[in-house]
């Protein structure tokens, strides 16, 4: 059964990025917006992004706000910032468990296909 979740980490304060915004979007034909999300607390979604009823095979895209988070830790950030909207583009296929994270610092971030 496909789906798709994320989660987001500040490794530079060494916690989960809560109420980070968090775009979805789907590109096969054209830019359609699927969802936008807060993560909570622990720097999840409270449900998968997309679960079975909703999964497709295709290309998509998550936008993920870092600088409205950032503004928000207090740091003394340059302006403007280094990292603003980060985007991840990537490809679903089958039926499968895609779990897209980001690890988050002020001046980089990685992401891979996690499980």
């Amino acid at each position: 059964m496909g789906r798709l979740t994320t989660h987001v980490l500040d490794t530079g304060s060494g916690k989960p990025a809560a109420g980070l915004r968090i775009e979805l979007f789907r590109l096969d034909q054209g830019r359609e917006k699927l969802l936008e999300v807060l993560t909570n607390d622990d720097g999840r979604c409270d449900a998968p992004l997309l679960d079975t009823d909703v999964f497709a095979t295709g290309e998509y895209e998550l936008l993920f706000h870092a600088g409205e988070y950032l503004d928000r830790t207090g740091q003394d950030l340059p302006s403007p910032k280094f990292l603003d909207v980060i985007p991840i583009r990537f490809g679903m296929a089958g039926d499968s468990h895609y779990h897209v994270p980001l690890l988050l610092s002020a001046f980089g971030y990685s992401t891979y296909r996690g499980s």
